[in-house]
């Protein structure tokens, strides 16, 4: 299939070419036709599969067709792209902003988020713009300031939808949905789809084209399809090794590998700080990540980790989501994830666009369990390695004793805790709310 067949005019067919595309990938072959025709979309794709495209071009397609106000008027927001994340914001505006400068059409894309001042954001807006793409509170932070209206929005996208509900977006997309015209295009993508992002789906989207790349036709098939498939072209390794030489480890391997890159997951802010330091001790470039940091910071060490002036980035899950490191060889786990869908996604920031990936993960005698159950949920199974000089000696835990120690990043099991009730209960009432103000229209 080529680009020309899925119905893009020419401007897009050049960043398309600009982009290094030699064809649509999957996600863009099955979305960018039914969002042209403006049908609603649910799209279920692995990270790195081109999903920002696959919504992009035709939100830009279909604003440029439109044209853009006279000189001098106010520009309404015809589409609004909502992301959990500043970084997943940011790198989605750019790459709207980089595709838009092919069209005849001059299109104004507004990005916001929180962590900087609101001022130059609300500048910027003066004048309107036909494109906002924004986190949720900022977002709101911009409504109740008067800098911006929902009312015209014609294209409401959600990317990253399953963490729109998670963390407590649910209520600031509630107030976000309240502010929307009723009758609107709306396209729904997720890597993994649990069952809040489900209900949600149902609730917002008008006889949708629901697309899994595997052709499953319900979302706990779609959602099983997006795990197997984010995981199946990525080299993985599994590590058995104790708890304390793991950064002697780590060090050992980028240093036998020759890791130009290495993205390195733990599971709190202090241990990305602690990490950082004794790597940088060890003679690397190596620094935190994490959602402390001033988005300043944030900012220039992502730019730093994309342009290899930085060798390893150790960071909390804020890196896991949306964010595109072209050519990143390799992901290390330190700390295990709380859940398969965060081991996906974590994973998911190598092997991006069809370049090889490898993804390793230490696996202490205390997280054996919680590995095991990772697996469990993506459908295979990891075999186990064990590096000379660095032989395990812990045994497991005693059975009914704790897993994995405080910090390491202990897998959610089946049974939730307190606060993944609290999310899920509050998931259910924003869906419920939605439903309701669906069959209003």
């Amino acid at each position: 299939m080529s680009f020309e067949s899925l119905g893009l005019g020419a401007p897009l067919l050049a960043a398309a070419r600009q982009r290094g595309y030699l064809g649509p990938t999957p996600i863009q072959s099955a979305a960018i036709p039914p969002a042209l025709a403006g049908r609603d979309v649910q799209g279920a794709a692995r990270t790195g599969s081109g999903k920002t495209q696959a919504f992009g071009w035709p939100v830009l397609q279909r604003l440029a067709q439109d044209g853009v106000p006279p000189e001098g008027r106010k520009r309404p927001v015809r589409a609004l792209v909502l992301a959990p994340t500043r970084e997943l914001a940011a790198q989605i505006g750019e790459s709207l902003r980089e595709d838009a400068q092919h069209l005849p059409a001059a299109l104004k894309i507004a990005i916001a988020y929180g962590g900087v001042s609101i001022n130059p954001q609300m500048m910027r807006l003066r004048g309107g713009a036909d494109i906002v793409v924004a986190t949720p509170g900022r977002l709101l932070d911009l409504v109740d300031h008067n800098a911006v209206s929902l009312a015209d929005v014609q294209v409401l996208v959600l990317d990253e939808a399953d963490r729109l509900l998670d963390l407590g977006f649910a209520d600031e997309l509630r107030r976000v949905l309240a502010l929307l015209p009723p009758r609107r295009q709306t396209l729904l993508f997720s890597a993994t789809f649990p069952q809040a992002v489900t209900a949600l789906a149902d609730a917002l989207l008008d006889d949708p084209v629901r697309i899994a790349l595997a052709g499953a036709g319900d979302e706990s098939a779609a959602a099983a399809e997006a795990r197997t498939s984010a995981a199946a072209h990525i080299h993985q390794r599994t590590i058995t090794v104790d708890t304390a030489p793991r950064t002697q480890l780590l060090l050992k391997l980028i240093r036998d590998h020759g890791w130009k890159r290495v993205l390195v997951f733990v599971a709190t802010q202090y241990a990305a700080s602690h990490i950082a330091s004794k790597l940088h001790v060890g003679g690397l470039k190596a620094e935190a990540f994490h959602g402390d940091l001033s988005q300043g910071r944030r900012t220039q060490l992502l730019d730093d980790f994309k342009a290899s002036r930085l060798q390893v980035l150790v960071a909390t899950d804020l890196a896991a989501r949306g964010i595109d490191i072209e050519q990143l060889p390799v992901v290390v786990n330190y700390d295990l994830p709380r859940s398969a869908d965060d081991y996906i996604h974590r994973i998911g920031r190598t092997g991006r666009a069809g370049e090889p990936g490898h993804a390793v993960s230490f696996v202490p005698a205390a997280s054996e369990a919680h590995f095991r159950l990772i697996e469990k949920r993506l459908g295979q199974r990891v075999p186990r390695e064990v590096i000379a000089g660095f032989e395990p000696t812990e045994a497991a835990p005693a059975k009914g004793a704790a897993e994995a120690p405080h910090g390491t990043g202990g897998v959610k099991g089946k049974r939730p805790s307190k606060k993944d009730k609290l999310r899920a209960a509050d998931a259910a009432r924003a869906a419920e709310r939605a439903a309701r103000a669906a069959k209003r229209r």
